[in-house]
């Protein structure tokens, strides 16, 4: 419940007349790849917000090789508007180069030996010939500078996202309790073409065994992509693509969700998606979930998609209640949300461009008002 906390805090702040040095603005280049990285040159940023209010960013960097591919960390000290490279995060233990998939986390307490303001990243360690995947757990203790191998979480086999391949992809971190648990999509069993497991740890070290969170009858569904948040209430809201799920005729990934108190026990949470009442517009993949306590009593539910809009529920996920609001940031592959721990009217937007062939991507990010999206007046 600490980040719901710290929410509740920023609006009271608000509402006693707290003026917040957040800005609006719309697509901030935040780095321009070289023209010597190959396609796609970037993709699939992650944000993460510290204690002090400073940014981190990262995303997989397309650098020709050698040297091995690694994750940059980019910081921002004016609320996203302008950034800089502060560290890389490199492979340590497998001589493959950290590729696809990075995410970020702060610890805001003590955890596994490791103090309040630790900065943890897992991503997905892959060589050069795409032969295996590994996702990792490194620490950084100097707020992105630095960074130190903790632990191999889950392997697999070839990074190729088909049927029969066994790679495991999409890391997503969430403490609960005294579980840090790891959430990926899995192609490793027979039955199923791809699942969504997870994994727990109390040391940062040692791994609990593989635990299904998602998985469908027929073979060739492809859930996918997990991202969580918690919601007004406390409990917890999961999001994931399912590929092949039976809304739509034609073979495509929309985007489902489940909630549950604990969230180690998704399995057993019904599927609910989204459908705008606004058009009935489905999302399509790559999903990021955020809630704001802005809007109401339930606050305000924030799901992206591959496209430009954003996709709002205001009644706590209640299916019948999404509705799809243009953005300023455009569409892009898994886009990544922030909901501003110092303001959480505002919504911070980071893109990286679309799944290849793109000979286009850059890095960018753009900062808006939900009250002023969702034509609400200001506390």
């Amino acid at each position: 419940m600490m980040l719901r906390s710290a929410f509740i805090a920023a609006v009271g702040a608000l509402t006693c007349g707290f003026a917040s040095a957040l800005e609006t603005f719309e697509r901030n280049l935040i780095f321009q790849p070289p023209d010597n990285y190959t396609d796609p040159r970037v993709l699939y940023p992650r944000t993460v917000q510290l204690d002090d209010g400073r940014l981190l960013g990262t995303w997989e960097n397309y650098s020709p090789e050698p040297p091995l591919v690694w994750f940059p960390i980019y910081e921002s000290l004016d609320g996203g508007l302008t950034w800089e490279e502060v560290g890389q995060v490199h492979d340590q233990v497998n001589n493959w180069g950290l590729r696809y998939q990075p995410f970020l986390y702060e610890l805001r307490e003590d955890f596994a030996g490791f103090p309040a303001g630790t900065v943890l990243l897992a991503g997905n360690s892959i060589p050069t010939d795409l032969s295996e995947t590994q996702i990792d757990l490194y620490a950084s203790q100097d707020k992105g500078r630095t960074w130190e191998f903790l632990s191999h979480v889950a392997r697999g086999g070839r990074a190729i996202p088909n049927n029969e391949e066994t790679p495991v992809w999409e890391p997503f971190i969430l403490i609960f309790e005294d579980d840090l648990i790891l959430y990926y999509a899995d192609q490793r069993s027979a039955e199923h073409g791809q699942e969504i497991s997870h994994q727990t740890t109390k040391d940062l070290k040692d791994w609990s065994a593989v635990v299904t969170d998602v998985s469908y009858p027929t073979y060739t569904d492809r859930p996918g992509m997990p991202f969580v948040t918690q919601l007004a209430n406390g409990d917890y809201m999961y999001t994931f693509e399912w590929g092949g799920a039976p809304i739509i005729p034609t073979y495509a990934f929309p985007i489902y969700y489940r909630i549950a108190k604990d969230p180690r026990k998704f399995a057993d949470a019904p599927d609910m998606y989204i459908n705008s009442t606004n058009g009935g517009v489905f999302p399509i993949n790559s999903p990021n979930v955020v809630w704001s306590p802005v809007g109401g009593c339930n606050g305000t539910i924030v799901v992206s998609s591959n496209s430009a809009p954003l996709f709002i529920n205001r009644r706590g996920g209640d299916p019948s209640a999404w509705v799809a609001y243009d953005s300023p940031e455009a569409g892009a592959y898994t886009r990544n949300l922030r909901i501003m721990e110092e303001d959480p009217d505002y919504l911070l937007i980071m893109g990286a461009g679309v799944l290849p062939p793109s000979t286009t991507n850059k890095v960018t990010v753009s900062m808006l008002k939900l009250t002023e999206l969702l034509g609400l007046k200001q506390a």
